[in-house]
């Protein structure tokens, strides 16, 4: 009696097909918002938002720690929103805000005549996912206002060229991590990742960074020599901080909402800092 082999898993770890098939349709969507309905990237994010959150709060949940769920939910809903009208200030308000209402939800969790159980640790675990779930993302949107100020094409411009460079540095990356990774970076946390696989990112961004300068948001091309390199090592920061939380929990992916990607925390855990960097650069030399 024969049996049917069992699928075999990519050098990279991932289901190859369903990862390319999620990751082009995703990309399809972004690009069909951004191009016809630029403030449409808004309610992308608040949505993106919403369910990272969740995703992160059930999975601290099953490991025993207890975040203020409810007021991170609708507080990164309001930091998200407030942008729309106020920019930034709006954002730093309703994050102050948000911050406030998380110390005294977990203050009074347990009722009134209880007293609060680990509320350091908990309290500690809320801001931490409000600063880095609805505060980075603040800075995806705010690069749409920025254009939207100036030129109805600028933001989008500024989004796409944010999606593009993270997009070359992932196809960068995969490329010569397959091809020629020996050498693991930090095995401890991530063993797939090696410093070929870092190189082929920064080569592949950093072009890609150059193209959109020139041809794109029509900047001088030197700033895609600054904006490549300094993009991939936050985002590449950004993926072992959220592949550390997960060894911590020790569970692979946040979620399961995306095949071949896991959850949407995890497709957007380079995405976060990424956006803050390039909101920064873009802010600065343009």
């Amino acid at each position: 009696m024969t049996t049917d082999p069992q699928p075999k898993a990519s050098k990279a770890g991932r289901n190859l097909p369903a990862a390319i098939g999620v990751g082009v349709g995703l990309g399809a969507g972004l690009i069909a918002v951004l191009a016809f309905v630029p403030r449409g990237w808004f309610p992308v994010v608040a949505v993106a938002v919403a369910i990272a959150t969740w995703e992160v709060a059930a999975r601290l949940r099953e490991g025993g720690r207890h975040v203020a769920l409810i007021p991170l939910l609708i507080g990164g809903q309001a930091v998200v929103w407030s942008t729309w009208p106020w920019g930034l200030d709006g954002a730093l308000v309703a994050f102050a805000g948000t911050a406030l209402a998380v110390l005294a939800w977990k203050l009074f969790a347990q009722g009134l005549s209880a007293a609060p159980h680990e509320y350091t640790r908990d309290a500690a675990l809320s801001l931490l996912v409000l600063a880095w779930i609805p505060l980075m993302a603040v800075f995806a949107v705010d690069m749409v206002q920025q254009g939207l100020a100036d030129d109805p094409d600028g933001g989008r411009y500024r989004v796409f060229t944010f999606l593009i460079v993270l997009v070359c540095s992932d196809v960068g990356g995969y490329t010569a991590g397959v091809l020629f990774g020996r050498h693991p970076m930090v095995p401890a946390i991530s063993p797939k990742k090696s410093w070929e696989g870092l190189a082929g990112s920064i080569l592949f961004s950093t072009i890609g960074a150059v193209c959109c300068m020139h041809w794109m948001l029509d900047a001088q091309w030197w700033i895609g020599l600054v904006l490549g390199p300094v993009l991939v090592i936050v985002g590449t920061f950004g993926d072992l901080i959220e592949s550390q939380i997960k060894r911590d929990l020790g569970i692979k992916d946040m979620g399961t909402l995306l095949p071949g990607h896991g959850g949407i925390i995890d497709r957007i855990d380079s995405l976060l800092p990424g956006a803050f960097v390039t909101w920064c650069v873009l802010t600065a030399l343009l």
